[in-house]
């Protein structure tokens, strides 16, 4: 199938990324149309949301290419999914990833199926990540499987915070049983413009995109993907099951975030400056002289902006001041205020004694208090050993016979690792090096070579 056939939807943000990856894949021969996911708009004492201003600008990038745009609304499902979950999250204790569960739940699951329905043979985001393939298996794990695992994440977690505010309950439609997966014998396309038979996964001939947009839609709409879908073909020929792969630039590399993405929600998705380095990406938007091509990329809370976190969860939690303790002896050496604010391994923001600087090692958010050190080598600070929950595997189950290198945060070191135990709810993991400061709420990925092979939240 020519590429003009293939329909993709670009997530544009109003920044330089999505707005080269609309722009590439319109040099590429797709038929490209920009889409701004409305996420959230509201201010803050102090804070203006810069949304309108991310807006205009990548609406001016989709007349500068001469493409359609549209804007998709989601705050309903980002407040409830993605917010009210991190807030939950901060009050239990933990320290929790928003972006993350915006790219798992919003990203690449609502955003996906809003534009299979509304056309779209494949969306396409500016993450710098790659999509790969790898073997294929024995047998395929369903969108039924998949929106089923999400629902138990859901569950777990509003069971977890049950006595959190501001935690909503899954709406209905995710209420009902998922529907079985379902299969055609009927040609659909792919993200090469080849077209397969579901029956047998043979090469056929071009599907005409209107009907290709008509299969995908009722099969989103009904619940499941098509079973063959997470089948890709490589320039070889081969056919393999849609994997999630680093970027080319390990210090923008973004797979950390993406790690709970399916594998067939990455069978309809592009990410061409996954190939591509950040001053490659901003040459290209200068040589197209793109009017978000000097843009500062954003800074802060990934759907606010430039605002801390401590300052987003004063609008939406009541906190009191507690004691700082020196873990060692006791000591009550300040107030802090709220031991919500705090993480394991903070060192800023405490404001007490002078000296050497302070870390946070622990604390007790039942008596609101906050225990510190200012030994480095404190063994409340370090960790060789972490249990993880929440599971998600992009393509296979880890083997507990082979060496892996896990990522306890963005831009943290890769460490070799083992897995010791592994259920089907939790994963305990071996560190050949130990780690500082792995926060309870946080995701740790686990990889092979460039591979992702996926992770969970560290208990």
């Amino acid at each position: 199938m020519d590429k003009k056939q293939i329909h993709v939807y670009v997530g544009m943000s109003g920044g330089v990324d999505s707005s080269v990856t609309a722009a590439l894949l319109k040099q590429q021969g797709y038929r490209v149309t920009g889409v701004y996911m409305k996420n959230w708009t509201q201010d803050l004492p102090g804070f203006v949301c810069p949304w309108a201003d991310d807006l205009a600008d990548a609406k001016r990038v989709a007349v500068q290419l001469n493409i359609p745009f549209k804007v998709f609304d989601f705050q309903k499902e980002y407040k409830r999914q993605v917010v009210d979950y991190m807030i939950a999250e901060y009050k239990a204790g933990r320290t929790p990833n928003p972006d993350v569960m915006c790219n798992q739940e919003i990203k690449f699951d609502l955003f996906l199926r809003t534009a299979l329905q509304d056309g779209a043979d494949m969306i396409a985001t500016g993450h710098y990540a790659r999509i790969g393939t790898v073997a294929p298996q024995p047998s395929a794990f369903s969108l039924a499987q998949a929106t089923s695992a999400r629902q138990s994440f859901r569950a777990t977690l509003e069971h977890e915070n049950s006595g959190a505010q501001d935690v909503a309950k899954p709406d209905e439609a995710e209420e009902r049983p998922a529907k079985q997966t379902i299969r055609l014998s009927t040609p659909f396309s792919f993200a090469d413009g080849k077209a397969f038979s579901a029956s047998n996964g043979s090469v056929a001939g071009p599907v005409p995109q209107k009907q290709t947009s008509h299969m995908l839609a009722k099969a989103a709409r009904e619940g499941a993907l098509l079973l063959d879908a997470t089948r890709h073909r490589t320039r070889s020929g081969s056919t393999g099951e849609a994997a999630l792969l680093t970027g080319l630039d390990v210090n923008k590399d973004q797979s950390y975030f993406l790690y709970r993405v399916t594998s067939e929600a990455l069978s309809r998705t592009l990410l061409p400056i996954g190939e591509l380095t950040k001053p490659q990406v901003r040459e290209e938007a200068r040589k197209l002289g793109l009017a978000t091509a000097e843009k500062k990329d954003s800074q802060g809370i990934c759907f606010v902006g430039k605002i801390g976190i401590k300052e987003f969860l004063q609008n939406y939690v009541e906190a009191t001041s507690g004691n700082i303790i020196d873990k060692k002896t006791g000591k009550v050496l300040g107030q802090h205020d709220g031991a919500i604010f705090y993480t394991i391994g903070q060192r800023h923001g405490l404001h007490v004694g002078g000296g050497l600087p302070f870390y946070i090692v622990d604390k007790d958010m039942q008596k609101n208090e906050v225990y510190v050190t200012t030994n480095l080598n404190d063994e409340h600070l370090w960790r060789k050993d972490l249990e993880l929950t929440q599971l998600h595997w992009i393509n296979d189950i880890p083997q507990a016979d082979k060496t892996y290198y896990v990522r306890t945060r963005y831009r943290a070191p890769l460490i070799a690792c083992r897995i010791q135990q592994l259920s089907d709810r939790s994963v305990k993991l071996s560190l050949q090096d130990p780690e500082r400061a792995i926060t309870s709420g946080q995701s740790a990925v686990l990889y092979e070579g460039d591979k992702v092979v996926g992770g969970g939240i560290v208990v």
